[in-house]
């Protein structure tokens, strides 16, 4: 009985574990500083939980996520995070950020076809 346990939990756990260890993590000035100081690609997404474009992107950017794990994801509140949105010169919802190291490569706006957004991120690759 425990064996089948073990088993259950392992499989659950290599379900669950990828999508984890690649997560967007919110925006954090120092994370999106040390990514860029690294001249790593970034990604960053402003989204709103009441946004369905933003919900269209979502599923979108978790698959270039999984296969691209060196693609470093900031998620931003369009809601709440207005002083940030002012940094980053955001006016709306469902925006997408890519840059290489400290320089912007390209942007979007209510983007949602997967080929285009996809073609966006390789840019910074």
């Amino acid at each position: 009985m425990s064996f089948t346990f073990s088993k259950a939990m392992l499989v659950a756990a290599a379900l669950v574990l990828p999508t984890l260890a690649h997560a967007a993590q919110p925006y954090e000035p120092k994370a999106l500083q040390a990514a860029q100081a690294a001249n790593k690609p970034v990604l960053i997404e402003v989204t709103a939980p009441w946004c369905p474009t933003c919900r269209k992107q979502k599923p979108i950017v978790q698959q270039i996520e999984q296969e691209r794990p060196d693609l470093v994801i900031l998620d931003v509140d369009f809601d709440s995070a207005k002083d940030v949105l002012r940094q980053l010169k955001v006016q709306n919802q469902s925006t997408l950020i890519v840059y290489r190291g400290a320089k912007e490569i390209g942007r979007s706006t209510g983007e949602t076809d997967p080929a285009a957004i996809r073609a966006m991120v390789a840019k910074a690759f």
